[in-house]
């Protein structure tokens, strides 16, 4: 589960995050390196704060004992409601007027890069715990 709760949201992210990178390339093709710079300076400060939400809940997983591990246990209520922040920022900044899509280009690949890379991590601790 918890890998479903990284990886789809992080590749639905990448996807819109590319889809405004090509929309920007079509009009100002000389932004698209500045962006990109921006989407892997995002990936990286994304990843290293996603580390520690990996950590604490891959641990959290790892010592449940076999009878409490449920499909929605992984996280604890702080972890859901910043998930749910999360969700809720990302969405939203879709409706503020004046987002133009060179923020979204160098912020969303970065932010669905970081995401999809904790939802592979998730998945590999699962693999190694097994």
């Amino acid at each position: 589960m918890q890998v479903l709760c990284w990886l789809g949201p992080g590749i639905r992210v990448l996807l819109t995050g590319i889809q405004a990178m090509r929309q920007v390339n079509a009009f100002h093709q000389e932004r698209v390196w500045w962006l990109t710079i921006i989407a892997v300076m995002v990936a990286i400060t994304f990843s290293l704060m996603f580390n520690n939400f990996i950590n604490r809940y891959t641990a959290r997983i790892l010592h449940f004992p076999e009878s409490r591990k449920s499909l929605f246990a992984f996280l604890d209520a702080h972890g859901y409601i910043m998930i749910l922040f999360f969700m809720c920022l990302c969405i939203g900044l879709k409706f503020i007027p004046g987002m133009t899509p060179e923020f979204f280009a160098g912020f969303y690949p970065g932010l669905g890069t970081a995401l999809s890379i904790a939802g592979v991590r998730y998945f590999i601790s699962w693999c190694k715990a097994k």
